[in-house]
């Protein structure tokens, strides 16, 4: 698996939004049709026995099924058995395999992270290792590229790998059995200050509510009185489980989401009282990559004036997509019903004009100034609705907050981004621990976090590693960029010493939209 960046291209597209779906993923048997006619199965025969020249009949197959569902509206479409499989994944919430992130530096694969409970932390495999071989086959130089890398580490569970690494110029071999590797939804929980409590999720899986009760449960046996919920770049997932986070800050009965559709009539989904954090002050972080399942929570925390939105319009996700599994193992995903809030305001954006214009509409924020002012943003007064408390929400396209955080891009530059593109930080975080790892270890998780400062000397070494990783020194950039670039090496060193809870810290305490949601908290 590997380990991206915080830092991520602004314009990801559709595909960003992972969306709501009516059973979790894609399962269940092949369905059965009364084909009185079937015009698509006779024209495929034909094309099959008479057509000039040899056809690949599954592969015409596919790419017809593919059409016809792309045409319908954005989300909806068919998968290969093996990108069903990949997409079943993170709503699972695991999949098989030795359980490792990470990075590709010049051709050479180092290990960022040994995810916790998975086979690889079993084996011994520790951060920083430089994996050398896979069952004796090289995972150097050529053969150091990301999709042979994963065809030798992954593999079904119970089945063995064995790997050298180089550890601190010591090369060790492991044996690692493969098996269930979690993928986890909460990137991170933690006490801000003694009452202001911060979590971050990454995704709404069959696990997610699970992760958060335990996450919750945790801040507030150390005090939490206020809460911080970050969905920034939550792309969406399993509705069950945004329904079941919701409920936990709703009192009995208040309405969450409720689904409409043309064959299934109206479903309301209602809190029950088995809510913990209905009294807790809360402030709900989104962004325009904030999508589906993530829009429900905005969406009932706003219609019920239950809290503060903070950040900017979200994605506009309101269609509910329904999964079926194909007999060959391949699947499709068929949008069956809308969601509304529980004003009534359905948060999906226009699609009328095509697939382009609806995958271009992000950009098209950009270009209009949105993300850098609201001023820029209109609503059709058609789609105006009031919450109980009389404030004015609109539909028709993402969940606009209650306080607006311009995208911040200050200190960037053209320097910066290839930074980030050829993945300098993480790296140089990695060697600058197994120089350090003493005097970290001795330091300690909040002592670094208070009184870590990169000085002049390190942020040197930083530009000079970056020059011998292939990019070109820029005076001009590395001075704009200065206080960036002091903050990610502080941030990396402490992701691959302390993981995420070594990273947001130090992110948070100058990320624009986490300072303004401490003031309005």
């Amino acid at each position: 698996m590997k380990h991206l960046p915080l830092f991520v291209p602004l314009f990801c597209g559709t595909t960003f939004a992972l969306g709501i779906f009516i059973g979790s993923y894609i399962s269940g048997n092949a369905p059965s049709y009364n084909q009185k006619y079937d015009k698509l199965k006779a024209v495929l025969g034909i094309v099959e026995h008479d057509y000039v020249d040899s056809v690949n009949s599954k592969e015409l197959v596919d790419e017809t099924i593919g059409a016809m569902l792309d045409n319908l509206d954005p989300h909806s479409g068919y998968y290969s058995a093996d990108e069903t499989r990949a997409m079943n994944e993170p709503l699972q919430g695991n999949f098989q395999g030795i359980g490792i992130e990470y990075n590709i530096v010049r051709d050479t694969v180092i290990v960022v992270n040994v995810v916790k409970g998975g086979p690889s932390e079993v084996a011994g495999l520790r951060s920083g290792d430089r994996l050398l071989t896979a069952d004796k086959a090289p995972l150097t130089g050529k053969d150091s590229e990301e999709k042979s890398i994963r065809e030798k580490l992954r593999g079904p569970g119970g089945t063995s790998v064995s790997v050298s690494v180089l550890r601190q110029k010591k090369k060790l071999e492991f044996s690692i059995t493969r098996g269930t590797v979690p993928i986890y939804s909460v990137d991170v929980a933690y006490m801000m200050n003694s009452e202001v409590g911060y979590l971050k999720l990454a995704r709404f899986a069959e696990t997610s509510y699970d992760e958060f009760k335990k996450a919750t449960d945790d801040l507030l046996q150390s005090g939490m009185k206020k809460m911080i919920f970050d969905l920034r770049g939550n792309g969406g997932g399993v509705l069950e489980s945004a329904v079941d986070i919701a409920d936990e800050f709703l009192s009995g009965g208040k309405m969450i989401v409720y689904t409409q559709g043309r064959v299934e009539g109206r479903i309301d989904y209602r809190a029950t009282s088995k809510g913990r954090l209905e009294k807790i002050a809360l402030v709900v972080l989104v962004d325009e990559n904030s999508a589906s399942a993530s829009e429900i929570i905005a969406g009932a925390i706003q219609d019920n004036d239950r809290g503060k939105i903070v950040g900017r319009r979200t994605f506009g996700k309101g269609l509910v997509q329904e999964n079926r599994r194909l007999a060959d193992g391949s699947g499709f995903r068929l949008t069956i019903a809308r969601y509304y809030t529980p004003t009534g305001r359905c948060i999906q954006k226009p699609y009328d004009k095509g697939h382009a214009a609806y995958e271009e509409e992000e950009r098209d924020r950009y270009a209009r100034g949105e993300l850098f002012s609201a001023d820029s943003i209109r609503f059709a007064d058609s789609l105006k609705f009031k919450t109980p408390a009389g404030k004015i929400v609109y539909g028709g396209g993402g969940i606009m907050p209650d306080v607006f955080v311009p995208l911040d891009t200050s200190g960037n530059s053209s320097y910066l981004s290839e930074l980030f593109f050829n993945n300098v930080f993480t790296p140089f975080g990695l060697d600058y621990k197994e120089k350090n790892i003493t005097t970290l270890e001795n330091m300690g998780r909040e002592n670094f976090m208070a009184s870590f400062v990169v000085s002049d000397g390190l942020r040197n070494q930083f530009l000079d590693y970056a020059t011998v990783s292939g990019v070109a020194r820029s005076a001009r950039g590395a001075a704009n960029s200065d206080t960036q670039i002091r903050l990610y090496i502080k941030a990396y060193i402490g992701r691959v010493m302390w993981d995420d809870l070594g990273f947001y810290p130090v992110w948070n305490a100058v990320d624009p939209a986490v300072k303004k949601a401490l003031e309005v908290i």
